[in-house]
């Protein structure tokens, strides 16, 4: 029983592959699975039921979304632009990807995105040892202005008011994006009325 190895507590979420270079085989990662202290998520993800940190349904959409980014209104709650809680994680994928299964919880809107709107503004977030990527604020944004008819026409302008608020926005770089994914022209509608 020298050579033990313990699940560190301080990560939400593993994949296999980061077990096994832990040191755990599939026969412990099994045992661990049999004792209650991992949850089988997917093929490739186990969740630590004995995680001790900041809990947030952010950590699980790489596990079911692959190269998923957080998007949209949850960005938006992320970055404090709106008081509107979402009932699901919105994450973005690339269009050609495959989502295989679709967990009961936490609740996801995938959201397919062509390659250069999918690539364009992440930013990798890591809290401790739990990661996830979302688009950084101005891509949100300009996001939020692009889907106005998905996300809601109040939810849009509330987000847009707070961003217009903040001492950390960038213009410039929102009327970049903007530009990039061809809205611009509405984007600049909404910042007249709004400045």
């Amino acid at each position: 029983m020298a050579n033990t190895v313990i699940l560190p507590e301080d990560q939400k979420i593993f994949s296999m592959q980061e077990l096994k270079e832990m040191g755990f085989s599939q026969y412990k990662v099994s045992k661990l699975v049999d004792e209650g202290k991992l949850v089988k998520l997917n093929k490739r993800y186990y969740e630590n039921t004995e995680y001790c940190g900041e809990e947030s349904d952010f950590y699980y959409a790489g596990v079911y979304a692959p190269n998923g980014v957080i998007c949209l209104l949850s960005a938006a709650v992320y970055y404090n632009l709106t008081s509107f809680i979402p009932d699901a994680v919105d994450v973005a994928i690339p269009r050609k990807a495959k989502v295989s299964t679709i967990p009961n919880w936490p609740q996801m809107n995938v959201h397919h995105y062509t390659d250069d709107r999918h690539e364009l503004g992440v930013v990798k977030i890591k809290e401790g040892k739990n990661e996830f990527q979302i688009y950084d604020m101005e891509k949100t944004v300009a996001d939020i202005v692009f889907y106005r008819e998905k996300v809601g026409i109040e939810e849009t302008k509330e987000i847009l008011v707070t961003y217009l608020q903040r001492k950390d926005r960038n213009l410039n770089r929102l009327l970049r994006y903007a530009e990039l994914m061809k809205c611009d022209k509405t984007m600049k509608q909404y910042l007249e009325v709004l400045v």
